[in-house]
């Protein structure tokens, strides 16, 4: 059986596309249904039926797949440490968020871009979750990290930490509100604040009244900006309350910059997820970023 075959037929069923297939490959959609249909003839069964939108696998699809997909992966590992040239970087393309990507994650990968023969040259690119997502199955992306977990057989995400969202303003506004209040009370204690945040939906603020008040915020922003660092700067400079990772607020916290106006018992959790493209592990300088960054997880608080 020919090995072009099977993985045009491996990157099909993960991909649940032609289309879509046809762009990881570098091959023409026609070029592609071309190939399945030759392999369907020599296995004398289908493999796909075809959708209005993209092709689900029949049974015997799924059964081939299970079988021939780990040992095509081997054979890309061993192509990939067989042929890399010491002598030049691979390159890895990462995506994510703008905040966690530029204080967690580029930092820790940046010890990975030496010369030593096992480095990589790096480059990054930000979007939100559904942007860096479909730049990933689209093959523009080596890495993903996001905070929506993939579907489907085409994207592999595995959890990589969880990040705590705090309530934080400048301390001139904690003045004005009175903790007994707060706890008494709850939200409505808050409404008379101005609200900084990245979007006019208010997804942050409204994440974290659903978490700790159980009620949506009553009030809608009053500074919008689409970078958390933003919210943080103009949060400090007095223009309101804003909800942040703990992460990017620590330091201001630590320095009395802003304050947390509440401490919930159990703080509102957002995790993010590393996601792949099923069977680009077996790639070197991707497996050893994807394994860099978990272990570096570990460390953040």
């Amino acid at each position: 059986m020919d090995l072009a075959l099977l993985r045009t037929f491996v990157t099909v069923h993960r991909a649940g596309s032609f289309t879509r297939a046809a762009a990881l490959l570098g091959l023409s959609q026609p070029a592609v249904t071309s190939q399945i249909r030759t392999l369907e003839r020599q296995l004398g069964r289908p493999l796909f039926l075809r959708q209005a939108r993209g092709v689900t696998p029949t049974t015997i699809g799924d059964e081939l797949a299970h079988k021939a997909a780990p040992h095509l992966d081997a054979l890309v590992e061993i192509t990939e440490t067989g042929l890399d040239d010491e002598s030049s970087l691979r390159t890895l393309h990462l995506a994510g968020p703008p905040e966690f990507t530029a204080e967690r994650a580029l930092p820790a990968l940046t010890e990975l871009t030496g010369d030593d023969g096992q480095g990589f040259a790096l480059r990054a690119s930000f979007g939100n979750a559904e942007e860096t997502l479909e730049g990933l199955a689209a093959g523009h992306h080596d890495l993903a990290i996001g905070t929506a977990r993939p579907r489907g057989a085409l994207l592999t995400a595995t959890p990589l930490c969880d990040e705590e969202h705090v309530l934080v303003a400048a301390p001139r506004w904690a003045e004005e509100i009175d903790s007994g209040q707060l706890r008494s009370k709850g939200a409505p204690a808050l409404e008379d604040l101005p609200v900084v945040e990245v979007h006019e939906s208010l997804p942050f603020v409204s994440r974290y009244w659903a978490s700790v008040f159980d009620c949506r915020p009553a009030a809608s922003g009053t500074v919008i900006v689409p970078d958390l660092r933003a919210v943080l700067a103009c949060a400090t400079a007095g223009a309101g309350l804003a909800v942040l990772p703990r992460y990017l607020s620590a330091s201001a916290l630590d320095r009395g910059e802003v304050v947390a106006l509440h401490e919930p018992a159990v703080p509102p959790l957002r995790t993010y997820f590393l996601a792949v493209r099923t069977g680009t592990l077996a790639m070197p300088h991707i497996a050893r970023a994807h394994e860099w960054l978990q272990r570096a997880a570990t460390d953040w608080d």
